[in-house]
């Protein structure tokens, strides 16, 4: 595939060209790049930082559950196998399958219990073949090993160019391209520019985009924990009064330590304090939470918080603009969703570039955005339903409620149509799902 405009050589001393300008260099908007360039379009991505500032095990704690789906989409765009080759750094390598999800309200008996082997039985169509392990809900991977996985790819793609420190200055529309102007005084030329730049993204706000937004009452504090028991590929849910905390299931480090990700949410008025407490007593408040199945257990490395929030754009397009991942949609964290909704962005987007530059037409025409825009729009505001609701209803020791949700809990787990359909939504296989996220090629 190519264009007038398929090289980022510069005409002048100060102008690039290229078909997609990305702004914002962070997981969604290099993988937008990649996706892209693979396609065959010129891409200039530019981002504040330096990508490999990013890559020190302090920038970053948290980690990212790749559901099924996404993890077709990067195996496509050619991201997950530099991803696996990541695990050179870890005995247990570089991203654990969650065979398992247990979901639990508080000290009841009452659970739900996802299997995936137990989903493989009931249909084989959509996973794994008979003479395979049954395919994962996901995989749990440290975002800065995603972040060395794009680093890698980027050198792979001629066609991508990426400005890391730059910052947009402005963009102004012309018939038929956008005139983006840095803030070191380069010029680029695009067809379309998408914003990636985050959920206080300064393009929407530069169009008049208005939000949907509103913040929790809650903080997320995030750390590694070392445990003496194997986990067992399990990825553990359990609804406190505070809020969710999720065990994340992550592969044993260098030295072999079993390791888990904890996302312990907590009261924005309490979370400071226990940040603050010394290791001892802060590790004492985690096995309270996390209690004895995976035996002794301790806080390894940083701790980092969070605020929560929920933001959703009124619209994801304008001229020659399109919003992806948080710059478009920003939900809670209860269902490890997060990532996921912006690689499904980036699946749908690519696809539907592709297609119009196959008929021919424009890319940043307003028609061609409006077809992203109305195939994305009604899996994000699900999702930011369902996770402002489960939490709504979780997070908190209201009588009625506590009973209602733990017989619920029964029903859903005896129910094998409804379990079913869960764990398949768990896996991103439901819906109207992108070629990438079916394991197509573009």
């Amino acid at each position: 595939m190519s264009s007038a405009s398929s090289s980022s050589t510069p005409l002048a001393a100060d102008i690039l060209v290229a078909d997609v300008l990305i702004v914002g260099g962070g997981m969604v908007g290099l993988t937008a790049a990649v996706a892209c360039a693979q396609a065959g379009f010129s891409v200039i991505a530019l981002d504040r930082a330096v990508l490999e500032s990013q890559l020190d095990a302090a920038f970053d704690g948290r980690v990212s559950a790749i559901a099924a789906g996404s993890r077709r989409a990067l195996e496509g765009i050619g991201l997950w196998n530099h991803v696996l080759a990541q695990g050179a750094h870890y005995k247990g390598g570089a991203a654990e399958p969650i065979r398992d999800i247990r979901v639990s309200d508080d000290d009841s008996f009452a659970f739900v219990h996802y299997d995936s082997r137990a989903l493989a039985r009931d249909d084989s169509r959509t996973l794994a073949k008979k003479d395979e392990a049954p395919e994962p809900f996901g995989h749990i991977v440290e975002n800065r090993v995603i972040r060395a996985a794009l680093a890698a790819r980027l050198k792979e793609l001629p066609n991508l160019t990426l400005l890391a420190p730059a910052e947009l200055a402005s963009v102004v529309n012309e018939p038929a391209r956008a005139v983006a102007t840095l803030a070191d005084g380069r010029i680029v030329h695009a067809t379309l520019v998408i914003a990636a730049e985050g959920k206080e993204s300064a393009l929407r706000a530069s169009r008049g985009i208005a939000v949907t937004r509103w913040s929790y009452p809650q903080s997320a504090i995030v750390c590694t924990i070392a445990h003496d028991e194997p986990h067992g590929g399990i990825a553990h849910e359990r609804f406190l009064p505070a809020g969710p905390f999720a065990i994340l299931p992550m592969t044993d480090d260098a030295e072999g330590r079993h390791r888990s990700s904890l996302v312990w949410t907590e009261r924005e008025t309490l979370a400071p304090t226990y940040l603050s407490l010394n290791k001892a007593d802060f590790d004492d408040e985690i096995r309270r939470r996390v209690g004895d199945f995976l035996g002794q257990v301790e806080s390894v490395g940083p701790r980092w918080s969070y605020p929560l929030s929920l933001l959703h754009a009124e619209r994801y397009t304008d001229e020659r603009l399109v919003l992806i991942g948080d710059a478009a949609h920003t939900i809670h964290p209860i269902a490890g969703q997060g990532l996921n909704l912006g690689l499904r962005d980036v699946a749908a987007l690519a696809e539907v570039l592709v297609d119009a530059q196959r008929l021919g037409l424009d890319i940043g025409f307003g028609e061609v955005l409006a077809n992203y825009e109305r195939w994305r729009r009604f899996d994000n505001v699900l999702l930011a339903g369902i996770t402002d609701g489960l939490n709504k209803l979780f997070s908190n020791s209201i009588g009625p409620l506590v009973l209602a949700r733990r017989l619920g809990f029964r029903a859903v787990n005896r129910a094998g149509p409804v379990k079913g359909f869960f764990m398949k939504h768990a896996m991103g296989l439901v819906g109207e799902l992108p070629r990438l996220s079916r394991g197509e090629a573009l």
